[in-house]
């Protein structure tokens, strides 16, 4: 649909759409990043107590990651079913499974209750996160994507990923208040358990927001409307093969594509607080506010990045960003090193607002568009959520691994780091040719 076309019911429908996936992408990434933060605070000690402190750490982050494996099962079976019956009713479903496992977890008896059961349950509800995050990148964005004027596709869709920036601040916030109330015995004792059960709230509050967005009132349901004119419904195939049959490589250029995303971003909110910790000397409180602080102007960097990349090309502000991931690797570093907090404070918004929000504050409608409408909740999620499991969930435990490996060096880190936006970037660099074409073909049917 062009902006001219845009009629008032249809821009009310926009506003909706991407204020439900904001709603709900809050709400998802809080449960999310809420395990990785307490990951290195607690967990490691509490469910994994039997084993060296470095081992500890390395099992908790290892849990951590078992959530991301389990996201491309969530991304093909929410984008099974988001494709055939509507986007809305699964992303009901994915925010009322990550509230519940997270609330499960908040209650969850520790190892010096119930032994070798508890990291069992804890892994399986760990689990179950990584299948309802699963399903929602694809069906938020999609929901946003699909209902916004085709020249602000970036700007409307870029609220699912504010929505992470804030679950980010809520998760760090609701940490730090937590620790600033109790003491230390107290907080590993019980105070971690509090942000998990009090997300209970906020998933009844995304209910009632997301209740009120219009399903469908976009590409999918004009989409469906066809085939059953058509009558060709019944001979449609599974939305993955069809995905994967039409567009092979897009699943390869979204999988490089995120590299420079989820390394850089779970470095820094993730990795970073037991690293800095262990190695930097600075306190945890203070590594845990550099959440707040990339968090907190995320709400704003995004957005921003996200209209220029509507008025000047997704494409180019994708690149600038993922250059700005690998020229920003080492300084990240360094500054830790360096003890400064300024240092560190400047080098993590470098690494963070800059490099990672340029890139995702493009991603929703780079990556949707390289499937066809009538399977992009599969084509789109899946590849997403696999790049998720594959480089996402497991940076912290790579990154805590080449720390030990090289005594408390921080240098494979950084190589690491940058490799990872060098990738992206020159994946970027090929999608031209391709992307413009799939782009023409989007443009001959009605958005």
């Amino acid at each position: 649909m062009s902006t001219s076309e845009f009629t008032p019911v249809a821009q009310k429908a926009a506003r909706r759409a991407a204020f439900g996936s904001f709603a709900g992408a809050v709400i998802d990434w809080y449960d999310f990043i809420l395990y990785g933060l307490v990951a290195a605070l607690v967990l490691n000690t509490e469910f994994f107590p039997e084993i060296s402190p470095v081992a500890g750490t390395l099992a908790a982050f290892a849990t951590f990651g078992v959530g991301f494996l389990f996201r491309p099962l969530g991304g093909v079976v929410f984008g099974h079913f988001g494709d055939r019956i509507g986007r809305k009713k699964m992303l009901v479903l994915t925010m009322i499974l990550m509230g519940s496992a997270t609330a499960l977890i908040g209650v969850l008896p520790a190892y010096a209750t119930i032994g070798w059961v508890a990291p069992l349950l804890l892994v399986i509800l760990r689990a179950v996160q990584g299948f309802a995050v699963g399903g929602e990148w694809g069906g938020a964005a999609l929901l946003a994507v699909e209902n916004a004027p085709r020249a602000k596709r970036a700007f409307y869709s870029s609220g699912v990923q504010v929505g992470y920036s804030v679950g980010l601040i809520l998760a760090t916030g609701s940490v730090l208040i937590i620790r600033h109330f109790t003491t230390d015995e107290q907080f590993v004792l019980w105070g971690w358990r509090i942000p998990f059960v009090a997300s209970v709230l906020l998933v009844i509050t995304g209910l009632i927001i997301r209740s009120k967005v219009e399903d469908d009132s976009g590409v999918a349901a004009r989409v469906a409307a066809a085939e059953r004119e058509a009558s060709i419904s019944q001979k449609r195939r599974i939305p993955l093969f069809e995905a994967l049959r039409a567009h092979p490589g897009a699943f390869v250029r979204i999988f490089a594509m995120r590299l420079a995303e989820l390394i850089s971003g779970y470095i820094v909110i993730t990795f970073a607080v037991s690293y800095g910790s262990t190695y930097g000397g600075f306190s945890e409180d203070f590594m845990l506010n550099i959440g707040l602080v990339v968090g907190s102007l995320g709400i704003v960097t995004i957005p921003t990045f996200a209209f220029l990349s509507d008025r000047f090309g997704r494409r180019n502000v994708y690149l600038i960003g993922s250059l700005v991931g690998v020229v920003g690797a080492a300084p990240f570093f360094l500054a830790i090193e360096s003890g400064s907090t300024i240092a560190v404070v400047i080098a993590a918004v470098i690494l963070f607002n800059i490099a990672h929000d340029m890139v995702v504050s493009a991603q929703q409608p780079l990556f949707t568009e390289m499937f066809g409408a009538e399977f992009r909740y599969s084509g789109a999620g899946v590849g997403y959520q696999v790049a998720s499991a594959i480089a996402g969930g497991f940076t912290p435990f790579i990154a805590t691994a080449l720390v030990a490996a090289t005594g408390g060096s921080w240098y494979l880190v950084a190589v690491y780091l940058g490799v990872g936006c060098l990738i992206s970037f020159i994946a970027a660099l090929k999608i031209r040719g391709s992307q413009q074409k799939e782009e023409v073909a989007h443009e001959s049917t009605p958005v």
